[in-house]
């Protein structure tokens, strides 16, 4: 069986997870174990609203734009793509031209 193309949450059975948490239980102690799940958890709220922050700011922005600024953007756009809106195919170039 070839484990490293498994993913590791598939492999653990519940004796695994249990000894995981004895030994969290041993290092940590009882009382210290809530108060570690809760700073986890506020820190994943935190991790995730600024990660949507970035992917709206990249939506955002133009509506922010000038109208010029827009028609430069819509211009860049196709002069990259071509008029018909797909990416220019590369051609090679004949022999002689090389």
């Amino acid at each position: 069986m070839n484990v490293a193309a498994t993913p590791l949450a598939m492999n653990l059975g519940p004796t695994e997870i249990l000894l995981i948490l004895l030994v969290l239980v041993l290092l940590f102690g009882a009382k210290k174990l809530p108060e570690l799940a809760r700073g986890s958890g506020r820190a994943l709220r935190i991790f995730k609203a600024e990660t949507k922050g970035l992917m709206d700011e990249d939506d955002d922005d133009d509506k922010y734009k000038t109208p010029e600024q827009k028609q430069i953007d819509a211009a860049r756009h196709t002069e990259a793509t071509g008029p018909t809106g797909e990416q220019p195919v590369h051609q090679p170039r004949p022999d002689s031209e090389r």
